[in-house]
């Protein structure tokens, strides 16, 4: 089976919403929002992030825009000027995600998912 990353088939946008950062990932193709849909779960977003996320992670479709939308929870070390972290507001979690790696299904093309 074909592995492919996030980034061959979408683009993201990340912040932060309080302790959480907010990631949208969203497909360049209505067939990228369908393998988006079938493949990527709030679990393996939340695996992904398992060293920064300690909370929850929740996902939310947004057809309109060919997006998916997650919040992941307690994964800023409290946000804004109260976090050490580095990214104290998520801005790198959207890239970080498009390194994410899955499996491409036999009734998928890499060609029918990209622009």
């Amino acid at each position: 089976m074909t592995r492919i990353r996030l980034e061959d088939i979408a683009h993201a946008r990340s912040g932060d919403k309080g302790d959480g950062s907010n990631v949208g990932v969203i497909a360049y193709t209505e067939a990228g929002f369908r393998f988006l849909q079938k493949h990527l779960t709030a679990e393996c977003v939340k695996n992904h992030f398992s060293t920064i996320c300690k909370g929850s992670v929740e996902r939310f479709e947004v057809p309109n825009l060919k997006a998916i939308n997650f919040i992941l929870h307690d994964s800023l070390g409290g946000g804004g000027s109260e976090s050490v972290k580095t990214d104290a507001q998520g801005k790198t979690h959207g890239q970080a995600l498009l390194r994410m790696e899955l499996d491409l299904p036999a009734d998928f093309t890499l060609a029918d998912l990209q622009r």
